[in-house]
């Protein structure tokens, strides 16, 4: 397993990142640029964490991505110290080299006149309208790019994927545009989970299948109410995402994702069980049935 520590690495002060997920600084790695992500503290404190687990989810959730034939974030663990202590950070490799800029969706949307939400709405046929009329990249791919984001998310628990946290990627210099790479993904595999939360999924399948089946849902919304994965994927209706449940499925190799999660630093025995535990359930008990009614 590979143990980093970033302490020491040259801060690059000329970048800034916004989101609310925690701090963020740009270091040197390698010779390249990475964005250090530290773990934010815990939403009023819901569990025992004081941290909570984001950077393991992120590393984790952007390796699966990757596994599974879809770009996504060059990412690594590692350790800064900071006001005496050690903290677990993810490292996420720069995707705007070459002086590229990020546009995420919330921009692209905002960029569409005759819209009934703006930029930030996540009501899910503003989306595909908006998908349709942007003029950055072609729709049709960027359709099937946002649903196959959109099942994985189902698999990984993703909570928070709103419109601030995919998008394209826009050259000045060519005047053209491209899908970014799957990013911030900190919201996957139950990030604010304690010990006592694993234990209690792992030992009562009422649990377990209380956060398969009810939650977490998604950040996008059906008639204004955030959709539950599990009844959106049964229920069939949009054909866009049956043909991204036939696309991505068969990809999905457990054995090699469990053989992933063995080799993953940093993680305790309990949560090493904890993910191998929950991601295999999530796949035989929402993805399955789901692909399966897909594929009739």
């Amino acid at each position: 397993m590979e143990h980093i520590d970033f302490t020491e690495c040259r801060r690059i002060w000329g970048r800034a990142y916004n989101g609310a997920n925690g701090k963020k600084i740009a270091v040197e790695y390698n010779g390249a640029v990475y964005m250090l992500k530290f773990p934010p503290l815990a939403a009023n404190k819901p569990t025992k964490l004081s941290y909570t687990n984001s950077c393991l989810s992120e590393h984790i959730a952007s390796s699966i991505f990757r596994m599974l034939g879809i770009r996504a974030q060059e990412t690594r663990l590692g350790t800064f110290q900071l006001a005496g202590q050690n903290k677990v950070v993810c490292a996420c490799k720069d995707f705007t080299a070459g002086g590229k800029i990020l546009y995420d969706f919330c921009s692209i949307k905002n960029t569409i006149l005759d819209l009934e939400y703006g930029g930030a709405g996540t009501e899910l046929s503003d989306m595909m309208e908006s998908i349709e009329k942007q003029q950055f990249v072609n729709p049709v791919m960027l359709k099937e790019y946002f649903w196959n984001m959109f099942v994985v998310d189902a698999f990984l628990g993703n909570f928070d994927r709103h419109n601030g946290n995919w998008g394209l990627l826009y050259d000045p210099a060519t005047q053209s545009a491209e899908i970014a790479p799957v990013f911030d993904c900190g919201s996957c595999l139950l990030p604010q989970a304690d010990e006592s939360v694993m234990r209690s999924v792992l030992q009562d399948e009422n649990e377990l299948n209380a956060r398969i089946f009810q939650f977490p849902t998604s950040a996008i919304k059906e008639q204004g109410r955030k959709i539950c994965y599990y009844d959106f994927l049964m229920a069939g209706r949009h054909a866009d995402c049956q043909e991204a449940l036939r696309r991505i499925v068969p990809k999905i190799q457990m054995d090699a994702i469990q053989d992933f999660l063995n080799e993953v630093p940093y993680l305790s025995d309990l949560q090493r069980i904890f993910y191998q535990t929950y991601m295999r359930a999530r796949w035989e008990k929402l993805l399955l049935p789901a692909y399966e009614q897909a594929v009739g």
